[in-house]
Parts: structure tokens; C-alpha cells; sequence
């Protein structure tokens, strides 16, 4: 009897130590699982950076989305299309003027892109470019400066998005720099500087005069924005600026306009209809 006891609990200890060797290989099993998983995950992290990094690095054409990721100051290169563009002028010598491009991704503001008075006429909407530069960033404006461009086979024009509901969230500035649209604003009254109540503005404190951009207020669903004409790129002969100039406080108003940014939203202005 002694002995079948002895050896039933000798079978027990042989079944007791094999669960525990079971169970302790288990968990090594789960942990060099885990630990690799990790490794992975952290090694394709690593490679998605490298993989930027390296393509704003070798001149390669990047998709707006590497742009958007770059690092402000590193080099970019894209393709895109001009939508329109600020008056040419000479800086020491150095033709420049300012673009406003989009692709079908995204939209990029060429601040100042160096360009012959020739190159700059050619330079019309809907001209596919590429661009190299480095991405810069001024009061909340995205930007590309430094550029060089080469002229590419092909054209296309953007379409103005809705972006009038988008207006006080966050989601707007992913539209940033593109041909935009509003409808439907309320045109609010500005102070001049003797503090009279006025449609706009020549400046945006008043200070300036016809030729000057100018500024305005509109309103939506309770608040009130500035948007801007550029005189640079809609001087005052252009049909946008005058329409302006006759705007009344309280007049219901559809826009079209890129998408600039400064502090905020602050849209450069190129179409108003009164309704």
C-alpha cells in the first residue's frame, strides 16, 4: 500500500513539475512575442520617418501629405499648377513674385519664388511646375521660399471648395492655401480710424488709401471674420476690388478667394457677388 502511495505521488511531483515547465515556457513564449511585435512596430515607425526624410532629402517629388509632414526648413520638391499669381518685381536686381499653386492633393503659396519678368508671363493658370525649395512657416502660414521651378508638360485648374461651414474649426486649415468659396456671409461693419462705422478698410487699420489692400468683415452663423484683398494680386482696376469699394454694411455676399492664413484664417480675395 505504501509503495503505490509512494508512487502515486511520485507521479504527482512528475506531473506538478512538467505544468510548471509548461507554463513557465509559455510565458517566455508570450514575452519574445511581444518583444518582437514591438521591435516591428518600431522598426516600420522608423523606416515611414527614414522613408520622408529621405525623400525630402534626394529631390524627390513628394505628395502633399510629406509636405504637410516635412520639417519647416527642410528642403521639399513638388509638382503643382499655378492657380494664380502676385505682380512681378525686381529685388536688386533679382525678378520675383508670389504664386498661388494647387494640385489635385493640396495647394501650396510660393512666397517670392525668384523668376525672369519672361518666366513669369509664362507662368499663366494652370502651367505644371515643379518646385524646389524649403518649406517656411509665418504666423501660421504654410509656405515654400528659396524656390526654383522647372515648367512641365500639362495643365489643370483648381475648382473653388465650399469651405463656408468649415469656418471656426479646426478642419479649415486643412484647406489652407487652396481655391476656396463662401456663401451666404453678412458684410459687418469696420471702424475707421475717426471711428465711423465702414463696409472695408484700405489697410487693415485705415491708414492707407485707394491702391492699398484692403479689408473687411464678414460674418457666419453669429461670428465675424476678415478677409482681404490683396492688391498685389487684385489691384484697383480689378473687378473684385471695386466690388469692394461698393460694398454697404449689412449686404449678403458669395466669395471666392485662396485660402492664406495669418493668425487665423484670412482669405486673399479675387470674387464677390452681392445677392
Amino acid at each position: 500500500m505504501k509503495k503505490i502511495i509512494a508512487l502515486a505521488l511520485a507521479a504527482a511531483m512528475v506531473l506538478s513539475l512538467t505544468a510548471c515547465s509548461s507554463s513557465s515556457n509559455e510565458s517566455s513564449t508570450t514575452e519574445s512575442s511581444t518583444a518582437e511585435s514591438s521591435a516591428v512596430e518600431s522598426s516600420a515607425a522608423e523606416s515611414s520617418a527614414a522613408t520622408e526624410a529621405s525623400t525630402a532629402a534626394d529631390g524627390s517629388v513628394m505628395t502633399h501629405e510629406q509636405f504637410i509632414a516635412a520639417d519647416v526648413d527642410s528642403e521639399v520638391t513638388v509638382e503643382t499648377y499655378v492657380q494664380a499669381k502676385q505682380s512681378w518685381w525686381e529685388d536688386n536686381g533679382q525678378g520675383k513674385a508670389t504664386f498661388y499653386t494647387q494640385a489635385e492633393d493640396g495647394a501650396y503659396f510660393l512666397y517670392e519664388m525668384p523668376c525672369t519678368e519672361d518666366e513669369y508671363n509664362q507662368l499663366v493658370p494652370g502651367t505644371k511646375i515643379k518646385v524646389t525649395g524649403y518649406k517656411s512657416e509665418w504666423p501660421g502660414e504654410i509656405e515654400i521660399t528659396d524656390a526654383t521651378f522647372e515648367i512641365e508638360d500639362g495643365t489643370w485648374t483648381a475648382e473653388p471648395t465650399d469651405v463656408t461651414d468649415l469656418l471656426g474649426t479646426d478642419q479649415l486649415q486643412d484647406h489652407m492655401n487652396e481655391l476656396v468659396s463662401f456663401k451666404g456671409m453678412t458684410v459687418e461693419a469696420s471702424k475707421d480710424p475717426d471711428g465711423k462705422d465702414v463696409a472695408y478698410l484700405y489697410n487693415y487699420d485705415g491708414s492707407g488709401s485707394e491702391g492699398d489692400d484692403l479689408y473687411f468683415n464678414v460674418s457666419y452663423n453669429g461670428q465675424t471674420y476678415s478677409f482681404t484683398v490683396e492688391s498685389y494680386l487684385c489691384d484697383k482696376d480689378s473687378d473684385v476690388y471695386k466690388a469692394v469699394e461698393n460694398l454697404k454694411i449689412g449686404d449678403t455676399v458669395d466669395m471666392e478667394g485662396f485660402l492664406y492664413w495669418y493668425e487665423g484664417a484670412n482669405p486673399h480675395i479675387t470674387s464677390v457677388t452681392v445677392k
